[in-house]
């Protein structure tokens, strides 16, 4: 890979993340509300000496710029997101820390599973354009395209869940149980991450499957596979020795950039099952305007994006040496 593409690169992800980095200053504190007074929630008959007291001492007080803009950046810079309002005494990186393992593992297998199912039906869709699998794996990747999360995870939750009993309804472990042994918590954690993980994988598989399709489709045209079927080799052999390597190239973008999108979909998820993550994490932050954590979660997602961003032009990069000139 040539070094003026990488830096390029590099130099755009930067800057696209010191931008994000501003917006998230400005953004909260542009928003309505007095912080000092949501530190001080719960506290009997505040007066307005407390409230000063609390301003000082979360550096409220100082100007907005450049005082308290260029603290942020230095903290932000070192790792230090500050402390959360409502988790006293914690710092909202131990906060994020503790919430982004549930969505790491929730979308990280989601995100698999929907990769190696759509990429495999959109393939064998394409491969066997016009026929009866086409037109149903078609029309059922098109419907679970335009699916929102929050209504698949319903249905599932409504059907499976509510109706069948067949999994429990929300949270990542049975509360209050008592495990007999590790198994035993490893099987009720699976059987709570079941529905979430349906959501999320049949949500992903459908745009995964469209754009296979369609790349497979393209690339039947092409002169390569007319000569190779010409040398009469098997079908099996031209889909993956020819015809797949070229079609992959379209999905490794979306591949890539769905892995910074799919932390931003954990919301929706999140919510209907009640799964302890960062989805749960931004709504409970948002209802207590707990700024901090809520900037810390925001600019989570944001570099999240943009690194996914950046590594899906590298690795586009070193399989398609032309968007490298």
């Amino acid at each position: 890979m040539r070094g003026g593409y990488l830096t390029r690169r590099l130099a755009s992800a930067f800057i696209t993340i010191a931008l994000i980095t501003i917006v998230n200053f400005v953004l909260f504190r542009a928003m309505p509300g007095s912080p000092e007074r949501v530190i001080l929630r719960g506290t009997p008959n505040v007066t307005q000496a407390q409230l000063q007291a609390a301003r000082v001492r979360w550096g409220l007080d100082k100007p907005v710029f450049p005082d308290q803009f260029v603290a942020y950046l230095g903290s932000t810079v070192r790792g230090d997101l500050g402390y959360s309002f409502i988790a006293r005494g914690r710092t909202v990186t131990d906060v994020l820390a503790q919430r982004i393992w549930p969505t790491v593992i929730l979308f990280g297998l989601g995100e698999l599973v929907a990769i190696l199912l759509g990429l495999a039906l959109g393939a064998y869709t394409g491969w066997r354009r016009g026929g009866p699998i086409d037109h149903v794996g078609n029309s059922v990747s098109l419907i679970l395209y335009s699916t929102p999360y929050f209504l698949l995870g319903m249905a599932f939750l409504l059907i499976f869940a509510t109706t069948l009993r067949w999994f429990p309804t929300f949270g990542m472990l049975t509360a209050g149980m008592q495990y007999p042994d590790p198994w035993a918590r490893f099987l009720d954690f699976i059987a709570h991450l079941a529905l979430p993980l349906a959501t999320v994988s049949l949500g992903l598989v459908g745009q995964y499957a469209i754009v296979m399709r369609s790349s497979i489709v393209e690339t039947l045209s092409e002169d390569y596979v007319t000569t190779a079927r010409a040398m009469g080799l098997r079908e099996g052999r031209i889909l993956g020795r020819h015809a797949l390597p070229n079609a992959l190239l379209p999905t490794v973008s979306l591949i890539a950039i769905n892995l910074g999108y799919v932390v931003a979909g954990a919301i929706t998820v999140e919510v209907v099952f009640n799964w302890p993550g960062l989805g749960t994490l931004a709504v409970e932050a948002l209802t207590a305007r707990d700024y901090p954590v809520l900037q810390g979660v925001f600019l989570l997602l944001g570099v999240s994006v943009v690194l996914a961003n950046l590594a899906a032009d590298l690795i586009y990069g070193a399989l398609d040496p032309r968007v490298r000139t």
